[in-house]
């Protein structure tokens, strides 16, 4: 039973070492004998060397490693070029034993999931270099800027109600910031990797993720002029729609739980009538390459995030104050006029109210409201900018996925 015990980590070890091994032997497999510092082979060694290491004493187990990853290291030295200055073997090979060892010290679980870890970013080397080569300055400097205001400031935020009528949370509201800034980043990288060539509906899929009513204006403005991209603008119209509603139950899911299950009772039939009616507009409409007309904007534009936070800011102040004098019914009055300017403020600033004012059945009637006023808004939009019978054809799927929200909150109302 000793031995058994000692084996089985020296297997796991050895198990390990195979897995990464396999792939770096792959990867290197049309490189000549002996122009590899590690393959198949020598990896399965470092895993069992890294697990050897961690059940030897302390001294002999460091001795050991310091040896092996110093022998690696000299490989590296030695089979490095002026032209490949590749390290990605060697970390590989340091990391292969330093997993062994931890699923030796008994980690088997957390070790094998490294390994996997591992395995997949190696395999993906091809596929991540592509990646990188698409990635402008402007997305590299946007990106370089989210993690300064998501990991950095974002946590220095206090967490705990101040100003008027304690409505406001620093932590809370500029959460609001990071998630307008992440949905706009998303939607503008989506934009550039599928705009032009994937055609009018694809980018409107992309720009819904920034702003549903943006696209229904410029779609609208565009159809006002007859043209061969009518019906791609139409069905552009109606993706931008559908996917508005995915992105406020998605919103709700993550800010007010408790209200997702009655909200998705008004929402999701309005939504899937709306991804119906969409799919329809799509099937009739013939591929068209987009003419880039609609413009998505900076990828990480700090005024509307900070404009939106500051409106959520005064929301707060007035929805405590609703509640205060006029109950649910001033709140329900706030959030539906909110809804004409944004759907996502409406759902923040219920998210903000204290724990337990409004039953999950009254917070899901009442983010349903801000819905259906801003789909409201978009088919007035749609028939006035392009009337005629693009115009109704246009704002058809909008009105139709109306009357589903409004049947699903008289259900929810009567419940």
């Amino acid at each position: 039973m000793e031995t058994l015990a000692l084996l089985q980590p020296l297997a796991l070890s050895l198990a390990i070492g195979l897995m990464i091994g396999l792939q770096r032997g792959w990867q290197a497999r049309d490189a000549p004998a002996g122009h590899r510092v590690a393959g198949f082979r020598t990896f399965a060694l470092l895993g069992l060397a890294g697990g050897l290491a961690a059940l030897l004493p302390a001294t002999f187990g460091a001795i050991l490693m310091a040896a092996t990853a110093a022998t690696l290291v000299v490989g590296y030295l030695r089979e490095s070029t002026a032209t490949d200055h590749s390290a990605t073997g060697t970390v590989a090979g340091l990391l292969t034993l330093a997993l062994g060892g931890f699923a030796a010290m008994g980690h088997r679980i957390e070790a094998l999931a490294g390994a996997a870890i591992l395995v997949l970013l190696l395999a993906m080397r091809t596929r991540l270099h592509r990646f990188l080569r698409g990635i402008s300055a402007a997305e590299m400097e946007a990106a370089t800027r989210f993690a300064i205001v998501a990991l950095v400031i974002l946590p220095l935020m206090p967490d705990r109600t101040m100003g008027p009528l304690d409505a406001w949370n620093p932590r809370q509201l500029w959460m609001v910031v990071v998630l307008v800034l992440g949905l706009n980043f998303a939607g503008y990288v989506l934009a550039r990797r599928v705009g032009p060539t994937r055609g009018l509906i694809a980018t409107a899929a992309a720009g819904a993720l920034v702003s549903s009513t943006a696209v229904t204006a410029g779609y609208a403005r565009r159809l006002r002029s007859p043209s061969p991209a009518d019906s791609a603008l139409i069905a552009g119209i109606a993706v931008a729609s559908a996917i508005m509603y995915a992105r406020v139950l998605l919103l709700t899911a993550i800010l007010v739980p408790f209200a997702l299950g009655p909200l998705a009772l008004a929402a999701l039939p309005a939504g899937l009538v709306a991804a119906a009616l969409a799919w329809a507009a799509v099937r009739r409409t013939a591929p068209m390459p987009a003419d880039g007309d609609l413009k998505l904007g900076n990828p990480l534009e700090f005024g509307p995030a900070l404009g939106l936070a500051a409106f959520v800011a005064l929301l707060a102040i007035g929805s405590r104050w609703a509640l205060q004098r006029f109950g649910d019914a001033g709140v329900g009055a706030l959030l539906l006029l909110t809804g004409f300017a944004d759907v996502d403020a409406a759902v923040i600033t219920l998210a903000g109210l204290p724990a337990g004012t409004l039953s999950p059945s009254r917070a899901g009637l009442l983010l349903a409201l801000p819905v259906v006023a801003n789909m409201v808004l978009k088919a007035g939009l749609a028939l006035a900018l392009a009337g005629g019978r693009n115009g109704l054809r246009a704002a058809a799927p909008l009105v139709a996925s109306v009357l589903a929200a409004g049947a699903g909150m008289a259900f929810l109302a009567l419940r």
